[in-house]
């Protein structure tokens, strides 16, 4: 499986990095869809968006805010979009490090392609995001994405390699808000020693 993931890096990225065109990007809201199980669980929120055949999935930039449930961390929301098979795509924490209960906002850019992260969809042209938890807490939704949207930025098969500066994002984030990049292996390993470190705590208690 080629899926990649970013998360929360603790130094800043450079928004003046040139970019290649984003020809039609898509901008989603995600305001009221509730964070339940983990990845591929049936009961999360599915949704697909044609973007053209064959383009490029080229940045992402992000408003949201964040509310959990219980017992539930802020560090387990999860978002991951793909192309139809599900091959090429990458995994995305926004309270990445945040292990704590609770709300947060969290606003970002990230250059995909500087990141090498950048991918096709199909033929089909369809993007398919899933929202997901890295451990799921408790019975039904953990947390809710209270409000915001997501853009992605898209280069369409047939347009130019042209540079461009993205828009800033209305505000500037903090360092802890930037990105780490892993293999989402890796990922999926860390999501196995949270549980485990959530049990320990719990025990504890």
């Amino acid at each position: 499986m080629l899926m990649k993931s970013f998360n929360k890096l603790l130094v800043g990225l450079s928004f003046f990095a040139c970019t290649p065109l984003f020809a039609a990007p898509l901008v989603v809201n995600v305001g009221g869809i509730q964070s339940v199980g983990e990845m591929g669980d049936s009961e999360n929120t599915f949704l697909s968006f044609n973007v053209g055949a064959n383009s490029t999935i080229t940045s992402i930039s992000y408003s949201i805010g964040l509310s959990t449930y219980d017992e539930s961390y802020l560090s387990e929301f999860g978002l991951l979009f793909t192309d139809s098979s599900g091959f090429e795509g990458v995994a995305f924490n926004p309270g990445f490090g945040d292990d704590f209960s609770g709300s947060a906002t969290y606003t970002g850019f990230a250059d995909l392609v500087d990141l090498g992260l950048n991918f096709q969809v199909g033929s089909d042209g369809l993007l398919v995001l899933e929202f997901y938890e890295d451990y799921d807490d408790i019975p039904g939704a953990d947390g809710q994405w209270d409000f915001g949207t997501i853009t992605f930025g898209v280069q369409l098969a047939d347009a130019p390699d042209v540079p461009e500066v993205p828009d800033l994002p209305g505000e500037v984030p903090e360092p802890a808000s930037a990105l780490l990049i892993g293999a989402g292996l890796a990922m999926m390993g860390y999501g196995r020693r949270r549980a485990i470190a959530k049990a320990g705590k719990r025990a504890i208690r």
